[in-house]
């Protein structure tokens, strides 16, 4: 199950008494284990008497017999295992009868599938779990699974439901074009420090909608937010203003590699977007191959459509000139100018 199916169900179909917590994105991994973890305890006290860490190797058999062994001190035992060799172990050779690992993993199987009362087991894997185990299909069938799917600009939009979903917020269209060309810039998106910023915001003001200029004043702060003023001017072609706000970013202290690598992602997608549109693949549709946000790939499509090839390929070399340049100490940041007004000049 993706975030939000795992959450609701938590909420409407009750505790199970085993779950994998699986996947890249540890935003998602801690959230659902913080609310699996409000849900089985009354307190700190409760979790200290109750819970066991496991991490590591951890054999078959031991585990069943910690799941079977009633608690003496809590009303509950339950085991919390971190990465641990059970779902990293390489699969055994079938066809040449039971081994004893065989028949260990199905002792284990067959435990969880049918959890004594008092015992609850969540399974924490860092990355993606393979799905063909038996021990997944055997969580899955009798428990659940959160798959954390990690997090990028073009799938973003799940979370930000959610988000605004539990501020009692709204946002205009205006407002997630803005936040998603935001977010396109990052080069890690953090949803820990989204959240955050997010939370000001809905302190920051008692309207239910959000606009682009609420946000703007939020985020105002991060580099990525003018630098993602800059590639709009870039791509709207217009050089005076593009050229302020490059001046002004480095006035300010943006680092030159900030603006180098944002600025040839850029180019590279407008060139990749091109091509793309040559080949009948349009409007939104451009956001999967790109890996956007569908707003951003449409409205970036429309730009590419306004560049010379030749120039963006130009451009291109220009740019991945300047980062040995620049880095070796043998130019300057007029290496930048250059490639904005070469940019928005458009002369193949």
């Amino acid at each position: 199950m993706k975030f939000g199916e795992f959450m609701t169900s938590l909420q409407k179909d009750g505790l199970k008494h085993v779950y994998l917590l699986a996947g890249e994105e540890h935003y998602y991994v801690d959230k659902a284990r913080e609310k699996i973890f409000s849900i089985l305890f009354a307190n700190q006290q409760e979790q200290a008497g109750a819970l066991q860490k496991l991490t590591g190797t951890v054999d078959a058999d031991d585990l069943v017999g910690l799941i079977e062994t009633a608690p003496f001190f809590a009303s509950k035992n339950v085991l919390f295992l971190q990465d641990t060799s059970l779902f990293k172990e390489k699969k055994e050779e079938e066809d040449n009868g039971k081994t004893g690992k065989d028949k260990k993993q199905e002792r284990l199987l067959k435990t969880l599938a049918d959890m004594p009362e008092f015992s609850y087991v969540i399974f924490v894997q860092n990355g993606k779990a393979d799905k063909r185990r038996k021990l997944y299909k055997t969580i899955e069938k009798c428990g659940a699974v959160l798959e954390a799917e990690a997090i990028r600009a073009w799938n973003i939009n799940d979370w930000l439901q959610g988000k605004l979903q539990s501020l009692n917020k709204d946002m205009d269209r205006e407002a997630m074009e803005y936040f998603s060309g935001v977010v396109s810039t990052m080069q890690t998106i953090s949803l820990e420090f989204l959240d955050r910023e997010f939370d000001k915001l809905a302190l920051f003001t008692k309207e239910r909608r959000i606009t682009k200029d609420l946000l703007t004043q939020v985020f105002a702060g991060l580099p990525e937010v003018s630098v993602f003023a800059l590639l709009d001017a870039v791509s709207e072609r217009k050089a005076k203003k593009a050229l302020q706000l490059l001046r002004r970013q480095l006035n300010d202290g943006t680092y030159f590699t900030v603006i180098l690598a944002l600025l040839t992602r850029h180019v590279r997608q407008l060139w990749q977007a091109q091509v793309l549109q040559q080949q009948g693949i349009r409007g939104k549709a451009l956001a999967k191959p790109l890996e956007l946000n569908p707003f951003i790939a449409e409205k970036l499509g429309r730009a590419a459509q306004q560049f010379p090839s030749a120039v963006l390929k130009r451009n291109m070399l220009e740019l991945i000139d300047a980062d040995y340049l620049l880095k070796t100490g043998q130019a300057g940041e007029e290496v930048l100018e250059h490639v904005v007004i070469d940019l928005c000049r458009g002369t193949a």
